[in-house]
């Protein structure tokens, strides 16, 4: 069984870190906040003392970060993975960053003769606790089925969906639908709310048909109890949209819906909401109608 290195014990690391101890593989961790590296030694791992002390201990080293400069520091800046890592270990990128950011690791951890995957995550908090997440990656496909046991401990749904950066840019889809999906929630439901109907009734009504969705299903109910704890932070799923933006530019590709999407977000967060849950999105349309969507008491 592999010796498994974990750097990034954030909402989202530390559930997934703890999921892997669960399933007896052997973890050294690492994470600039103390109190989160604590809590998982607790539970059996071994504290690592830099990214690089971690590699050098670990086969497969997993990195779970919030955007590409996090993940280029901890890889390849000062006592980064690359200083320690040895030839024949797996790189294991979970955070959602730039494509082009993966493909640039990758071929700087190749020269070390160190194979990189890129395995964004969806599914948020939960998914992440329960270890149900769906996981999408990009590499080559004998790596993946070497470490594939590690990702069906922390996810459900895993797939392979092409080579290095192709992870991520699934990942990107995936928070555009997202994003928009919630959006529309928003909008929808605050017009029903505003016109006199009962946002819960609302909600039971559609959620069987064509309108219902697992966004749908994840935020109405916390949307109705006024619950916007973050299992997905606003402020992440904007750098989320930014990287899809970017990456639509490169392209070529219009993202029209999404530039609308991500200016809401931007006015939440400047409204000091940015470490709220994404399903927040619906506070934009609340504010504008002078409205709230809850359960009536």
């Amino acid at each position: 069984m592999y010796k498994i290195g974990f750097i990034g014990l954030g909402i989202m690391g530390k559930p997934m870190a703890r999921n892997l101890l669960k399933a007896g593989y052997s973890l050294v961790v690492y994470d600039i906040n103390e109190e989160a590296v604590e809590e998982v030694v607790k539970d059996g791992a071994a504290r690592g003392k830099s990214s690089c002390d971690v590699a050098s201990k670990s086969d497969v080293v997993i990195t779970m970060l919030p955007n590409s400069p996090d993940v280029k520091e901890v890889i390849i800046g000062d006592k980064g993975v690359i200083y320690g890592v040895k030839p024949g270990s797996v790189v294991i990128d979970m955070s959602s960053i730039a494509p082009s950011a993966s493909r640039e690791l990758a071929e700087i951890l190749l020269k070390k003769e160190v194979i990189m995957l890129d395995a964004p995550v969806s599914g948020g908090e939960p998914k992440a606790i329960e270890g149900t997440l769906a996981i999408m990656v990009g590499g080559p496909e004998a790596t993946f089925n070497k470490v594939k046991d590690i990702f069906d401990k922390m996810g459900t749904s895993v797939k392979l969906v092409g080579d290095i950066g192709s992870g991520n840019i699934t990942k990107l889809a995936n928070q555009i639908i997202v994003a928009l999906n919630i959006a529309a929630i928003g909008e929808a439901m605050v017009l029903a709310t505003k016109a006199g109907a009962d946002p819960e009734k609302v909600y039971q009504a559609i959620k069987g048909g064509l309108a219902g969705s697992a966004a749908l299903e994840a935020k109405m109910p916390m949307i109705l109890n006024g619950n916007f704890k973050p299992g997905f932070r606003i402020e992440l799923h904007i750098k989320d949209l930014k990287n899809a933006l970017d990456t639509a530019r490169e392209l070529g590709v219009k993202n029209v819906l999404t530039v609308k999407v991500l200016e809401i977000m931007e006015e939440l967060k400047a409204d000091g909401k940015a470490k709220d849950d994404h399903g927040g999105i619906i506070r934009f349309y609340e504010k504008s109608a002078n409205v709230e969507v809850r359960k009536k008491q």
